[in-house]
């Protein structure tokens, strides 16, 4: 179970280096830095079986284009454990990124990086600056499982004003979803 509060708004991003699922997009291994571009990154907590998840791929494919045409990173982190939740095994992050998955998938197998942010839901997302402090963290907006019924856009919100130079007017929400898996 999670033992740290995490990063918040402000903080650090916590650098890491995890292995890369996605064979066509990246290394095999990857780094914070690696993710960085020139804008800054996105991060996202993620997984293959949550619903909220699998209800907002679209939209985080959406988030992940965007993300490149404003040279912002994006990448995706699998913390939950494989053992009691095999539908996240390392095969099984392999076959989800294999079905046109266009940024990284990292395997947080340890759950180290997922403790050092603090991250508590699938989706969560992390917008980092181009100096490495985080300037948003929580959900991609009000309804994730069913994007018809969104009313918020706080993630891409964010993005805006980070690139615009203004200050994050929503720096922080509660992400809607899933709990991350943690050991036992």
């Amino acid at each position: 179970m999670a033992t740290s509060m995490g990063i918040e708004p402000g903080d650090n991003a916590a650098d890491f280096e995890l292995p890369n699922a996605n064979a066509k997009i990246g290394g095999g291994s990857m780094t914070l830095s690696d993710i960085m571009g020139e804008n800054g990154a996105i991060i996202v907590f993620t997984c293959n079986h949550c619903p909220y998840v699998v209800g907002s791929e679209p939209r985080i494919e959406t988030i992940a284009e965007r993300a490149r045409q404003d040279r912002l990173g994006f990448v995706g982190i699998n913390s939950n454990d494989p053992v009691n939740y095999e539908s996240d095994s390392w095969d099984n992050m392999v076959k989800r990124a294999g079905r046109g998955m266009t940024y990284p998938y990292l395997h947080d197998a340890s759950q180290d990086v997922a403790n050092a942010y603090g991250a508590e839901r699938t989706p969560e997302f992390y917008l980092i600056d181009l100096t490495g402090l985080v300037s948003y963290r929580g959900r991609m907006d009000d309804s994730p499982r069913d994007p018809s019924h969104a009313t918020t856009s706080e993630l891409i919100d964010a993005v805006d004003e980070m690139l615009s130079g203004a200050g994050i007017t929503v720096p922080r929400t509660d992400s809607i979803g899933c709990s991350v898996k943690w050991k036992t």
